[in-house]
C-alpha cells in the first residue's frame, strides 16, 4: 500500500531547466496526469505572456509588491532572471509538507538551490535538458515570443546552466514529451515509496 496522507511528509518536486528545454510543458502535463500532485504558483514581476492567467500560471505582481513580500519573509526562494523577479510563496509549501501533500515547483536553478537548503529532507529535484543545443535554439525560435537579442541571451545562459544537472537528483533528456512525462511520473511514484519519507510514528501493522 502506498504511504499517503499523514503517514509521511509531503514532497516538494523541483523541476528546473534552461529556458526552452520544455520543463513548463512537462510540468503542466504532470499536474494533470499524476494523482495527488499540486502546483506551487510563483510570483513574478514580468508581464503575462499570451494565454497566461493570473493566479493559475503565476501571481503577477508589481516590483513594489514583490519587494514587500520578500522583505516580510514570505518567499521561500526568489531570483532575478532576465530583468524580472520570480519567487515562491513560503506558506503553501510549509502547509503541504506538514499535511503530506506533494507540490511541484517549476523554478530556475537559483531558486532550486534555495529550496533544497530550506527543505533538505523534503525535496526531490529533476533537471530537464533538450537532446542538443541546436534543438534548444530551434525551440526558442519556434516560440516566436522574443527578439533575436533576447534569444541570444537565453542561449548564452543555457550554456552556463546546463552543467547544473549534476546538482540534481534526476536528469530527464526531453526528446519526446510523452516519454519525459512518463519518466517524471516514475520519479514521483518512486519518491513516494521511499521508507525514509515515512513519519517516525508510522507503523504499518499497528492495531
Amino acid at each position: 500500500m502506498l504511504a499517503q496522507g499523514p503517514t509521511r511528509r509531503g514532497i516538494i518536486f523541483i523541476v528546473s531547466a534552461p529556458s526552452g528545454a520544455g520543463k513548463t510543458t512537462i510540468s503542466r502535463a504532470a499536474l494533470k496526469k499524476i494523482s495527488g500532485l499540486r502546483a506551487s504558483i510563483s510570483l513574478t514581476t514580468r508581464e503575462p505572456r499570451e494565454g497566461e492567467v493570473d493566479g493559475i500560471d503565476y501571481h503577477f505582481v508589481t516590483d513594489e509588491e514583490f519587494i514587500r513580500r520578500r522583505a516580510a519573509g514570505e518567499l521561500a526562494e526568489w531570483a532575478r532572471v532576465f530583468d524580472s523577479s520570480y519567487g515562491t510563496p513560503r506558506t503553501p509549501l510549509d502547509e503541504a509538507v506538514a499535511r503530506g501533500n506533494d507540490m511541484l515547483l517549476d523554478i530556475d536553478i537559483q531558486g532550486a538551490s534555495q529550496i533544497r537548503q530550506s527543505y533538505p529532507a523534503d525535496t526531490a529535484s529533476i533537471f530537464v535538458l533538450p537532446p542538443s543545443f541546436p534543438e534548444l535554439e530551434e525551440r526558442l525560435r519556434r516560440r516566436g515570443t522574443e527578439t533575436g537579442d533576447a534569444i541570444a541571451r537565453r542561449l548564452m545562459r543555457a550554456r552556463q546552466e546546463a552543467s547544473a544537472f549534476r546538482d540534481y537528483d534526476y536528469l530527464i533528456i526531453n526528446a519526446h514529451r510523452e516519454e519525459s512525462l512518463e519518466a517524471l511520473k516514475t520519479i514521483v511514484e518512486g519518491e513516494r515509496l521511499k521508507v525514509g519519507r515515512l513519519r517516525e510514528e508510522f507503523a504499518p501493522w499497528k492495531s
